[in-house]
């Protein structure tokens, strides 16, 4: 590309980030690796860089933050380009849809509806509204339009709320946490006889769990996520110690490394609670 060419001259924004788009997709001047790509093998991306952008939330990090809005942002822009080739969409009637759907489930803002209702209520009414959108399109069944491509964690929290929402529920989590303790025991009861159901009662294990922290109010991809960078903050403690001595993982015992990680969890309680560091 010459120095000279006018689209650095452009002024930064959504119309510059478009044409960027388009020249990078441009079949004669464009990038080989851009021009091959397809819906499906941007996806990948897209959702990677939706759990950047989370990730940047969690840490706090509002510079990061600012990038990784960037990146997600790329992201739409690339498939509305791909939408515009293929004439099925472009940018202009991505927003156009966004812009309709905000307004129509906002009749408490954008119409006559009051504003005089809590949080709660307000949640109700827009679960009400998405529910007449889904009989519109033909999607009668309580657990129609769950999208597949979701993470399972959050895939099962959605079934979850759908069946909480006509009734299909616990009143509370002690009912739940029975059902835990019944999947672990079916669980360990497939692998004692080595059955092939290890896979299925380990997958209702997990849901009950899912189940269990929806009753609780945890989000569980939030606290999974936690968990490993809990694993990862003291097995790297454990490693510096190690070091310490000379020595690495591969020449330590289970037994030290243990040992180690059982100091390192005895510290960790013994000082003040810190904000969770992104996870």
């Amino acid at each position: 590309m010459a120095i000279d060419d006018p689209i650095h001259g452009m002024p930064d924004g959504t119309l510059k980030l478009i044409e960027v788009m388009r020249r990078l997709r441009d079949s004669e001047t464009g990038c080989p690796w851009d021009i091959e790509q397809d819906f499906a093998s941007i996806a990948p991306f897209t959702i990677e860089e939706a759990y950047e952008v989370a990730d940047a939330i969690a840490r706090e990090s509002w510079d990061d933050l600012e990038g990784e809005l960037g990146d997600l942002l790329l992201q739409v822009v690339y498939h509305s380009q791909m939408g515009s080739e293929d004439g099925h969409f472009d940018l202009a009637s991505v927003t156009r849809r966004i812009c309709a759907k905000m307004i129509s489930r906002h009749p408490h803002v954008f119409g006559s509806d009051s504003r005089d209702k809590t949080a709660g209520e307000q949640s109700r009414d827009w679960e009400t509204a998405k529910a007449a959108e889904r009989t519109a399109l033909g999607e009668t069944r309580t657990l129609d339009g769950v999208a597949l491509g979701l993470p399972a964690l959050l895939r099962a929290m959605k079934l979850q709320g759908r069946l909480a929402a006509v009734g299909f529920d616990w009143e509370d989590s002690r009912p739940v946490l029975d059902k835990v303790a019944e999947e672990i025991a079916e669980l360990n009861e497939a692998f004692s006889v080595a059955a092939d159901g290890i896979d299925e009662e380990f997958g209702d294990l997990l849901f009950s769990l899912v189940n269990l922290a929806r009753h609780w109010g945890v989000d569980p991809e939030a606290a999974l996520r936690h968990a490993n960078a809990k694993v990862e903050r003291r097995f790297a403690s454990v490693e510096d110690r190690l070091a310490a001595t000379g020595r690495s993982p591969a020449e330590a015992t289970p037994a030290e490394m243990d040992s180690l990680w059982e100091d390192i969890k005895l510290e960790e309680r013994a000082q003040p609670a810190q904000p969770r560091d992104g996870t």
